[in-house]
């Protein structure tokens, strides 16, 4: 028997914590106007906030492009290859190699947060939990009910502190001071801390960080609480930007990665001189290829999956896919490394390797 009724009368985090405590299994929908969001339970534990298949408005689609990890050519791609096998989004992403299962895992739990960030607003609408309908596809998530609800609520407390210091978005943001060289930096820090660079706006790192709007504002907040990050100015709406903030969004993330690899370059020199305790650490490219290559391969990666379903199997030689105009002669460059291409005899499988040049 499906549960249903008014937001005004319980509200989204109420439904959930029932859905958990009783470990019921099933979906739960909610609308609100013309909005529409679900959230799927696993005996008590959310494991999706999206329905399946891979609909034009997709939540998990739209977080993946808001957080720049899908081009607009890997979307293209796996839109023709839904339509014509009507798999759904996660299925296409891990069969495509589009990323393993833990690196997919990750997106779609935050995805999850950042739904249930939004349905926490909801004040009105109306909700239906149906336990005929379940998620059929794999469970790579399996969020604990009570869990992602203080998650959620702390986020809107978060969201209160945001708004009282982020007030104005057209403040220029600036660096202040670099991290001490035995400071760690999140992932998110390491996202804007280039793009932060006395030239940019509040609003416009914001759009430039290849993360969700909440992740930006609150990864900011920890670098100005850290003092390593202030406003340093103001830019008038509609005033023009200096030539040197004159730059592509989507060159944010190379900014970024450019300006902490030179952070880090400065604490191993520090280190060094101050003893040479940083010398013993190893770093994060000894480990493997760099930031930028690994991002150029999973490209790689991608246009070899499209090849293959094209023409039922994978190229001889990486150059066919220049020669049939599929990639430019550049993209199979890739600065400081020899890439080598393996196919076996099937054309079913390949290997790629990448050797460090220097």
């Amino acid at each position: 028997m499906a549960l249903q009724g008014n937001l005004r009368d319980f509200s989204v985090s109420e439904i959930l914590q029932l859905l958990g405590t009783q470990k019921k299994t099933g979906c739960l929908l909610l609308e609100k106007d013309a909005e529409r969001c679900v959230v799927y339970v696993h005996d008590g534990r959310v494991v999706s906030a999206r329905e399946p298949g891979m609909k034009r408005d997709d939540p998990l689609v739209e977080f993946l492009r808001t957080i720049q990890r899908f081009s607009d050519e890997q979307y293209r791609g796996l839109i023709a290859i839904h339509k014509e096998t009507g798999r759904d989004l996660e299925d296409l992403i891990l069969n495509g190699r589009y990323m393993d299962q833990e690196e997919l895992a990750g997106y779609v739990e935050r995805q999850i947060l950042d739904t249930l960030l939004t349905l926490a607003h909801w004040e009105a609408g109306t909700y239906r939990f149906d336990p005929a309908v379940t998620w059929t596809g794999a469970r790579l998530v399996r969020l604990s009910a009570e869990g992602a609800l203080i998650e959620s609520a702390r986020r809107v407390d978060e969201e209160k502190r945001f708004r009282t210091r982020f007030t104005d978005p057209h403040q220029l943001l600036g660096v202040r001071d670099l991290p001490d060289p035995d400071a760690s930096l999140s992932e998110e820090e390491r996202e804007l801390f280039g793009i932060i660079d006395g030239q940019h706006t509040v609003a416009e790192v914001v759009a430039a960080a290849a993360l969700t709007e909440y992740e930006a504002h609150e990864a900011i907040h920890r670098l100005m609480e850290a003092e390593w990050v202030e406003f340093v100015g103001r830019r008038d709406p509609g005033a023009p930007e200096p030539e040197a903030a004159r730059t592509p969004v989507a060159q944010g993330l190379r900014f970024a990665r450019e300006a902490v690899a030179v952070i880090v370059g400065l604490a191993i020199v520090a280190g060094a001189l101050a003893g040479g305790r940083w010398l013993a650490r190893p770093s994060a490219a000894a480990s493997g290829p760099d930031v930028f290559a690994a991002a150029q391969i999973r490209d790689l990666r991608q246009v070899l999956e499209l090849y293959r379903h094209e023409h039922g199997a994978y190229p001889e030689r990486l150059d066919q896919l220049v020669e049939d105009d599929w990639i430019t002669p550049d993209r199979l460059r890739i600065t400081d490394y020899r890439l080598r291409y393996t196919r076996d005899s099937s054309g079913g499988d390949y290997r790629i390797d990448l050797d460090r040049t220097h």
